[in-house]
């Protein structure tokens, strides 16, 4: 194994962590915020050393690494940047024990809005800043992987070359700045469009801050209690929607727009969700009587992209409902979680076509992706149906842990299914506040690995599993 060459690249994603703690410095000594400062010095002196250790100690390997050894940097890299992350937590004034403050971090990362904290609205200010910049940077982590990493042609088990077609150079390290510093400025665009819409919405420029990063990366930490204390107008609701259809939309979406000339006909993903945001949110006005439009598609769109703030309550009879939901997820090429609408559709599609097989054996059946020039292959069926599969082995074996927490069978499953789609457990999905603190060490630890394996997906880990053990 490369081991030199992974390090390289982790210690490049290190860097970002401590220009992150450089803000925060920043932000703490402009607004006399000197409660929690000296943390994140600690975190930018840490950073650095370990990123600048990593990074010398590959700077003279060999920087091609394989599929299986990017899986296995993916994951340190959640694991170390997690870590850094964790320390102004460990190190604030709130006495949180470390799995507590690792465990936010994680949540953060991963984008699942997971808390340790009860009551938001008394942290800290440059804490919620750091909460919301731990799932900006975990929302750009995860572009880059899908760009560069996960568009692998033999193991293509995010399907990203369906929607995506890569102009990817030989050579990584070439291309892991170039498509770096793409993502970078897309995603940054679009996290300040979002900003710049709140803020003329009237929503004071902290709470559009934090809630712009928490948007744009499909997670689930507020930097108040409730989402109702941020949106309360018309507009804002309406510019609320157009930031979750930002984050679940591909997000070459809007460059896209301008840039190619059959975008309808490229662009069948994203229109497949938003058909189904639509269909979901009419039937929501359909059933429940008195429910305002906007709020039955902002409950529709903040579960299929697997973000799970929301505004109001929601009659429970429809938990379970918006619960699923979450299972869908966004665009491939998004910050969402979850199965993917295009695996979804991949499956009925090819459950249909070996159903008219039976019946007429002589008849010919449409494989194209709505009316792309994609066509669906065994390839495709096969890894969409063993992603389908490892999801519901994941939420079998995550609920089965957290029943020995006291926690009983309806809210373990819900539990494990928001964990699973790295969605935040709010009121949406009919279930209790939970006390994350007061878990079993077991149960926090088990929340960790499945938040990870929600982002990555359990069948990265069993790649890697058959490469150690079953060498061919």
């Amino acid at each position: 194994m490369n081991l030199k060459g992974i390090f390289y690249y982790l210690g490049l994603f290190c860097f970002p962590i401590s220009f992150l703690s450089f803000l925060n410095i920043l932000y703490s000594s402009y607004f006399d915020y000197f409660l929690n400062i000296n943390s994140y010095i600690i975190t930018l002196i840490i950073s650095l050393l370990v990123g600048l250790s990593f990074f010398l100690i590959g700077k003279k390997s060999d920087k091609k690494i394989t599929f299986y050894e990017q899986i296995i940097l993916i994951l340190l890299i959640y694991l170390v940047v997690s870590i850094l992350i964790s320390i102004p937590y460990y190190l604030s004034n709130y006495q949180l024990i470390y799995i507590d403050a690792l465990f936010e971090s994680f949540s953060g990362v991963t984008g699942t809005g997971f808390s340790i904290f009860d009551n938001v609205k008394y942290l800290d200010p440059t804490l919620l800043l750091w909460r919301s910049s731990s799932q900006w940077v975990g929302g750009l982590y995860f572009l880059i992987f899908l760009f560069l990493f996960f568009s692998n042609n033999q193991f293509n088990f995010k399907l990203t070359k369906l929607v995506f077609s890569d102009d990817k150079s030989p050579n990584l390290e070439e291309n892991i700045r170039k498509i770096s510093l793409r993502v970078f400025i897309f995603y940054t665009f679009l996290t300040l469009l979002i900003f710049v819409l709140f803020t003329i919405s009237g929503i004071r420029l902290f709470n559009g801050l934090n809630l712009s990063t928490t948007l744009i990366s499909a997670g689930g930490f507020l930097p108040t209690n409730s989402l109702d204390q941020i949106i309360k107008t018309t507009t804002q609701e309406m510019f609320l929607i157009f930031s979750f259809l930002i984050s679940m939309l591909n997000i070459l979406f809007i460059y896209n727009l301008f840039a190619e000339k059959n975008f309808f006909k490229k662009q069948y993903e994203d229109l497949l969700i938003i058909i189904l945001i639509t269909f979901f949110s009419v039937l929501l006005l359909l059933f429940i009587k008195d429910l305002d439009i906007f709020h039955s598609v902002i409950y529709v769109i903040s579960s299929v992209s697997t973000s799970g703030i929301s505004i109001g309550k929601i009659d429970e009879n429809f938990s379970l409902y918006l619960l699923f939901l979450t299972i869908i997820g966004g665009s491939i090429i998004s910050t969402t979680s979850g199965i993917k609408a295009i695996r979804i559709y991949i499956l009925v599609k090819a459950s249909f076509a070996e159903i008219i097989k039976l019946v007429k054996p002589n008849n010919i059946f449409n494989t194209n992706i709505f009316y792309s020039d994609n066509k669906i292959n065994n390839e495709n069926t096969k890894l969409s149906f063993i992603v389908f599969i490892s999801f519901f082995i994941s939420l079998f074996i995550l609920s089965g842990v957290l029943l020995f927490d006291n926690i009983n069978f309806e809210s373990s499953f819900k539990l494990s299914l928001l964990t699973l789609t790295n969605t935040k457990a709010s009121n949406l999905y009919g279930l209790e506040p939970i006390d994350f603190s007061s878990l079993l060490t077991s149960s926090k630890i088990s929340l960790i690995i499945f938040m990870t394996i929600g982002k990555i997906e359990l069948i990265s880990i069993f790649l890697i599993f058959k490469k150690m053990f079953f060498k061919s």
